[in-house]
């Protein structure tokens, strides 16, 4: 499959062509969450019209969550300087030292299954490490992965994993760095309330708290290191308009919403932007936004990845459709 790689790459110029970048990349992402047979009764992917979507989606609580995965899995790989800083501090207070920090995403639900992305084969050696955070001998990440993946589903699976690593099927996303080779076990949550540890995890990624400390720092408790990542002129502000805009457009069937839905001008005109072409294909009008959306915000890379069903009982790979998520922006002057 091809997977979409939204990258930032300027500071917000304004508002609109802002909120336009980033609602690109999640119109498409309601696309491809759509249910095969779904999409296939509408005519298929490629030529559903915009004004079916909002028709067709069924909104999930997850939805938001899995888009923050992919923001932050993508930021790490891409260096982002409002995130890869906060990481590094969280990777060396799990005693990994290194520079080339890097992300391998595990795994996003949607509609009740999992579909694991694994680029284990071009990121993990024979010689990566996990790193668990308790008294025991360091597993090898890559002869377990296939294990850890399957007993998302099955629980006869997840019973014969190794005690230290034995909540690692919760896992979000493996972070580390790729030149000393040591990872960690990361779990993401949008609502830091939700946060959870487990035997294998190490790593805690979620929003800081408006007006409370960002500091990465340790909760023995969960046995996790928490990077809380900022709120207020950053990533969540502008994603959260754009997600806005969207969830509104197609709760409006896919028309401009009252105003009392989407009070703040630019946000509208964003809609407008979108009801202009609700009689167009989803696919068509993320094409014809883009001269529309800040030039060089967002930069999309494709690269071929592999797909493994965790519902399937075999380890043989499935071939499926993804997109990604938006990634941080800043607001700028």
């Amino acid at each position: 499959m091809q997977l979409s790689l939204e990258f930032q790459r300027r500071l917000v110029e304004d508002e609109v062509s802002a909120i336009t970048a980033v609602v690109r990349p999640i119109l498409a992402g309601v696309l491809y969450a759509l249910k095969k047979e779904v999409a296939k009764e509408a005519g298929g992917i490629a030529t559903l019209k915009l004004f079916m979507l909002g028709r067709l989606r069924r909104p999930g609580d997850g939805d938001v969550g899995i888009c923050f995965e992919y923001a932050v899995h993508d930021a790490i790989l891409e260096g982002n300087e409002l995130i890869v800083p906060r990481i590094a501090d969280g990777l060396k207070l799990c005693g990994i030292n290194g520079s080339e920090y890097s992300s391998i995403l595990f795994g996003a639900e949607k509609s009740g299954a999992l579909d694991l992305v694994n680029t284990a084969v071009e990121t993990l050696t024979d010689e990566s490490v996990l790193l668990y955070g308790s008294q025991g001998r360091p597993v090898k990440l890559k002869r377990h992965i296939k294990s850890v993946a399957s007993a998302f589903r099955r629980k006869a699976v997840r019973d014969q994993l190794p005690a230290s690593i034995a909540g690692l099927w919760k896992a979000d996303l493996f972070s580390g760095c790729k030149d000393s080779d040591r990872w960690v076990g990361s779990t993401l949550k949008i609502n830091r309330r939700k946060l959870e540890g487990a035997a294998g995890l190490r790593l805690g990624i979620v929003p800081s708290f408006q007006g409370k400390s960002d500091k990465v720092y340790k909760d023995d408790g969960k046995n996790l290191v928490i990077c809380p990542l900022p709120y207020d002129g950053g990533f969540m502000q502008v994603f959260y308009q754009a997600w806005e805009v969207v969830v509104q457009f197609l709760a409006a069937d896919c028309k401009v919403p009252k105003e009392v839905a989407l009070p703040r001008p630019a946000s509208r005109q964003v809609a407008q932007y979108l009801a202009d072409r609700r009689d167009f294909p989803v696919l068509e009008v993320i094409d014809a936004l883009l001269p529309l959306a800040q030039p060089e915000l967002l930069e999309t890379q494709q690269t071929a990845v592999e797909l493994i069903s965790s519902v399937s009982t075999s380890d043989t790979a499935q071939t499926t459709s993804a997109i990604i998520a938006p990634v941080p922006v800043t607001l700028g002057a």
